[in-house]
């Protein structure tokens, strides 16, 4: 006995099995009208009646175009494609979903690729060549290069077919547009906020000295002292690993000083954490002997801590916006405003200052 079908079943059997010439069928006209339709040919000589009956058979019947063919034999597709390095990382999820939204704002799909490159050893360039490889045989009309900590890269040579902009990272051969934070006046931002709150003598718990974080961050800490007439006492700046530990073990020097400081900048939230920890040992409370001011608003430390953390996030939904806006300007010949755009970072006020 044949086994029998569910009616769901077999009507998504016959749409997948729809085409263009069915189409015409249903609506009685040419397969040519058909194409003009949904193509959106502007100098066709179709009427609003025909044009009605198209798009009446194509919901009838379940049509949909085959985006592959079209983009293959139009050499031009609706789509954007982001390479980035861990999907699953907060960083990159936020960069994704900022350049998802404005994707759609502008009806482009944007295709993910992962290229995990980042690892104990270095870039894996064998998985980021395949990545934007993957990308490029979809036809995909521009790329997104998208990194989850600023630095300078080296893109490979097959991202220079199409129109490319990096995010959160920028070009070491300064050939291509990118989008990154504004860690100067991230920086600025942060000790200002110290120095309104009546704090003069400020420790800083630096990250890696030679990273494009930690440069920009230190020199807008700089400057906002310099106005104020201020000097940044170079004792009271210690670096250490990106980490809760390396946050921690910086806090216990700088806080053990005979002239310990009344406020603490560190350049990234888990540093924080760590400081915390170092200054609660102390007997020390937050912020009333010690105002602390973290950097790149990571939400499961910044807003869990206790008090909460005051911090400078970086703004990567806006990079991921940004980046598609200025793709989308590069794929339609426009001029760009700069071939590096500075992205403000905002000071996020909660409890800790």
């Amino acid at each position: 006995m044949a086994k029998s079908t569910s009616p769901n079943k077999a009507a998504a059997v016959r749409q997948r099995g729809v085409t263009m010439n069915d189409v015409a069928k249903h609506a009685g006209v040419s397969r040519t009208a058909v194409s003009f339709v949904l193509s959106n040919r502007e100098n066709a000589s179709i009427s609003e009646e025909t044009r009605t009956r198209i798009n009446d058979a194509v919901q009838a019947l379940g049509y949909r175009p085959n985006a592959g063919a079209r983009a293959l034999a139009s050499q031009r597709s609706d789509w954007y494609g982001l390479v980035t390095e861990i999907v699953t990382a907060p960083f990159a999820v936020d960069i994704i979903k900022g350049a998802q939204d404005q994707a759609w704002l502008d009806r482009r799909f944007l295709l993910i690729a992962p290229s995990d490159q980042a690892d104990a050893v270095g870039p894996n360039k064998g998985l980021e060549d395949a990545a934007i490889e993957k990308l490029l045989e979809q036809r995909v009309e521009g790329l997104l290069y998208a990194a989850t900590f600023h630095r300078g890269v080296h893109v490979p040579q097959s991202a220079n077919e199409v129109p490319t902009v990096l995010i959160n990272c920028f070009d070491a051969d300064g050939n291509l547009p990118s989008i990154v934070p504004d860690e100067r006046a991230g920086g600025r931002v942060a000790v200002e906020r110290l120095l309104q709150a009546g704090h003069t003598r400020i420790g800083i718990i630096n990250l890696d000295p030679v990273i494009p974080a930690a440069v920009g961050r230190l020199d807008g800490a700089r400057e906002a002292l310099a106005v104020a007439g201020l000097e940044l006492d170079p004792e009271l700046v210690v670096s250490g690993y990106a980490t809760a530990d390396g946050g921690y073990e910086a806090a216990c020097r700088i806080l053990d000083h005979k002239n310990r400081p009344t406020a603490l900048f560190c350049l990234n939230d888990r540093m924080a954490m760590g400081a915390y920890d170092a200054i609660k040992e102390r007997g020390l409370t937050i912020p009333g002997d010690i105002a602390v001011i973290g950097f790149d608003n990571q939400e499961l430390i910044a807003a869990y801590l206790r008090p909460k953390l005051t911090t400078v996030a970086l703004p990567f939904q806006k990079m991921g916006a940004l980046g598609v806006q200025t793709l989308a300007a590069l794929t339609a010949g426009q001029p760009i405003i700069a071939d590096q755009q500075l992205v403000d970072c905002p000071l996020l006020e909660r409890s800790s200052v």
